[in-house]
């Protein structure tokens, strides 16, 4: 990794929402990951990662849920903390749990404010087309940036009857460029493509003004966001074929805590050296 790559620390600028844009309108790529912790955020954040979202898939790949549908507010607050402690330079993109929006407009703005104002976070993400345009037109008139989610929405797996790549036909790809333009009208400084066909994710990506970040959705998408703990080889669950893993780091995890078990069992450590 060359230093031009990377410029990390103090000397690197605060990442806001409008300079996404900017990025966008220079042709640079954005990088994203999805962390839940302090010490991923730190790691991430000194490797020069552009944002990191706090999403709500920390349900299943921390929590252990089967889904995303359980994640509550409190647990949002909670992992967005933790990342905001590690003073990350990356923009912090807090993410909208299941029915912390769907009620109506007034309850959104209330717990995009939650996120912000509780947990720290930078700007807020939420999922869906039109049916949120009006409730993104409210949080950002509060003054939250908001980031859009559209294509395969976890939070709408029982809908969709499983994970699956969406807008495969015609009507379905006209319907989500028309969702997300009206989420760019509606405010959004971006929006993630999840689980399209990347001729769609290309599209997309050259009708609108704001930037697009894909995950499964094409090289072509304005920037690309990975789960940390997919990228590490630290999640064992079930991977889409869009994830590229960067390490194994899960193996390694493994392999050391085996070792220290032997080390226990046979009196190796600790040793006197080790000792108070």
């Amino acid at each position: 990794m060359s230093e031009k790559q990377v410029v990390s620390g103090e000397s690197r600028p605060r990442r806001t929402a409008p300079s996404f844009v900017d990025q966008k309108r220079r042709g640079e790529v954005i990088t994203v990951v999805t962390a839940y912790d302090h010490p991923s955020a730190r790691l991430a954040d000194a490797a020069g990662i552009d944002a990191i979202l706090v999403g709500d898939s920390v349900g299943t790949v921390v929590l252990g849920y089967e889904s995303t549908l359980p994640v509550t507010m409190a647990d949002m607050l909670h992992h967005t903390r933790a990342v905001v402690r590690a003073r990350p330079r990356a923009l912090v993109i807090g993410d909208m749990p299941f029915m912390s929006y769907q009620v109506s407009d007034d309850q959104a703005v209330e717990n995009a404010g939650r996120l912000v104002q509780e947990g720290g976070a930078d700007a807020i993400k939420l999922e869906g087309g039109k049916r949120v345009a009006g409730a993104v037109r409210r949080i950002v008139a509060a003054g939250i940036p908001v980031m859009g989610h559209l294509g395969l929405t976890p939070q709408s797996v029982l809908a969709f009857g499983g994970y699956k790549v969406q807008a495969r036909g015609e009507a379905g790809q006209e319907q989500l460029i028309d969702d997300a333009r009206a989420l760019e009208a509606a405010g959004c400084f971006a929006i993630v493509l999840e689980g399209i066909p990347a001729k769609l994710g290309a599209q997309v990506s050259r009708e609108l003004t704001i930037p697009t970040i894909g995950i499964g959705a094409g090289v072509q998408c304005d920037g690309q966001v990975l789960v940390l703990h997919d990228l590490l080889g630290l999640y064992h669950g079930h991977q889409p074929r869009f994830v590229r893993r960067y390490a194994e780091l899960g193996e390694a995890m493994r392999d050391a805590v085996a070792r220290y078990i032997d080390d226990v069992r046979a009196r190796r450590f600790p040793s006197e050296g080790e000792s108070y």
